[in-house]
């Protein structure tokens, strides 16, 4: 049985340009750089997140986009900045998906190695608490 969450690893062309964009958008912190030593399959860099390991090895970019992706939290009061840091380093912000009142506000963007990641102010709880709410019925004429 899983007690929980262990490690997210992105495959990067450039172990600079994706540490660039986990310090800038996620405030993560570097804890560990491989150099040119090969414990595992290439090159690595270990971040922290919070308290979520993020692993960056040095390989091939994801071949497509797609809407997989791994989601962070970040604080309603953040979110405006973290879109100014991902627009500054030429990142592609995509269009935020519809939404219903009360799941919390998102910002997706692409690495340039394809993989999504998302920015989201809500929880599970919130989403949950909105599914089980009452649709709004549209007005009557």
């Amino acid at each position: 049985m899983s007690t929980g969450l262990s490690h997210i690893t992105f495959i990067v062309t450039d172990l600079d340009r994706m540490q660039t964009i986990l310090e800038r958008v996620l405030g993560a912190r570097c804890i560990y750089n491989s150099g040119p030593a090969q414990f595992s399959l290439s090159e690595e860099r270990f971040f922290l997140v919070g308290d979520v390991w993020i692993a960056t090895m040095l390989g091939d970019p994801l071949p497509a986009r797609s809407y997989n992706h791994v989601a962070f939290k970040v604080d309603e009061a953040e979110l405006d900045a973290r879109i100014a840091e991902i627009k500054a380093l030429g990142l592609d912000l995509r269009p935020p998906r519809p939404r219903v009142e009360g799941e919390g506000r998102s910002a997706y963007f692409h690495t340039p190695d394809n993989h999504l990641i998302e920015l989201h102010t809500g929880t599970l709880d919130d989403r949950l608490a909105r599914y089980a709410a009452p649709a709004p019925q549209p007005p009557r004429s």
